[in-house]
């Protein structure tokens, strides 16, 4: 017996089949990494920034979910210190808003991404002495950690929320 098909019905089904297979090229293209994004991510791991990062995390019992460029969102963190709304860890960003708020918000985002590089270039927890070092150098020449701080500098001051322009704090 032989099964007759409508003449549209064969063009349905291919395009069905491409459809599915552009879909799920488009799915594991979102969330594949670039080779300087997956050299970030092992260097953070084997540093150890992003395992402090998981700690923290863990123990402000925030929410943890993977966001893009191989990052780890850490929603509602709610400790006292940094005062910051959005601070990393490694590849951990922590925020004090939801996922889906700090993920509306590229360029906060990208400037913590940028946060985390440098976790990588400074070989991991040492970036968390010199950061300090550069925010009280920051307060000393322009009256906030930000500004001239050569870490926030070079992530995006606007992007972090920090003034272009601050004021010498003993004028």
């Amino acid at each position: 017996m032989t099964l007759r098909q409508r003449p549209g019905r064969v063009q349905h089904l291919r395009l069905q089949h491409l459809r599915r297979r552009l879909l799920r090229a488009h799915h594991l293209r979102r969330h594949s990494l670039t080779a300087g994004q997956r050299a970030r991510q092992a260097a953070n791991l084997a540093n150890g920034s992003t395992l402090l990062g998981l700690a923290v995390a863990g123990a402000a019992r925030t929410r943890l979910q993977r966001g893009p460029r191989g990052l780890l969102l850490a929603a509602g963190y709610g400790w006292r210190l940094p005062v910051a709304g959005a601070f990393t860890l490694g590849n951990v960003v922590l925020c004090r808003c939801s996922t889906e708020a700090l993920q509306d918000r590229p360029e906060l985002l990208g400037h913590e991404e940028k946060h985390c590089s440098q976790y990588a270039w400074c070989l991991g927890l040492p970036f968390i002495p010199l950061y300090l070092l550069a925010a009280g150098w920051s307060v000393l020449r322009t009256g906030n950690p930000g500004t001239g701080n050569f870490f926030e500098r070079r992530a995006g001051l606007q992007a972090g929320g920090y003034p272009l322009h601050g004021q010498r704090a003993w004028s």
